[in-house]
């Protein structure tokens, strides 16, 4: 299967990558999960929001990301998700292809800090039916990212 973008980066970063293909009959993080035999929590997604400019937000399969508290963390009023129709105009990716690594811009990306700890994690490789297992330290320091406590809790 051809690069994507995601890998291409990581290769030029030399950072190393495991790339995992399936098939996307379901756009959900945890039935990716479930299909590529991952623990849901190491599987992160990603989410694109928007407040008086737009934010990146990587939390797990499982979880649900807290508007609330992200909006609060980043001093916003309000934040919601963009409308799908936005995601590849903004991000170069489309809906279920969308990863931190390669967006035409780099915006503020935040991990909810249940990553801590975590040696690997697994996101999507920028393309529908691949997702990549790298190291999270990795991934955090190569777009930058913030740790918070940004998911509703249970």
């Amino acid at each position: 299967m051809e690069k994507t973008m995601v890998m291409k980066i990581l290769e030029q970063k030399k950072l190393k990558y495991i790339p995992h293909y399936y098939d996307p009959i379901k756009l959900d993080a945890c039935f990716v999960a479930e299909v590529l035999n991952q623990n849901p929590n190491q599987v992160f997604k990603t989410l694109v929001t928007v407040g008086s400019k737009y934010y990146v937000f990587m939390i797990p399969a499982n979880k649900e990301l807290d508007l609330k508290k992200a909006a609060s963390f980043l001093k916003e009023k309000k934040i919601e998700m963009i409308k799908q129709k936005d995601l590849l105009p903004l991000t170069g990716y489309i809906h279920g292809g969308c990863s931190p690594v390669g967006m035409k811009k780099q915006f503020t990306t935040v991990f909810d800090k249940s990553i801590i700890g975590k040696e690997k994690v697994c996101m999507s490789g920028g393309r529908v039916g691949c997702q990549i297992e790298v190291n999270s330290n990795d991934v955090i320091a190569l777009v930058r990212g913030i740790i918070e406590n940004i998911i509703v809790e249970e």
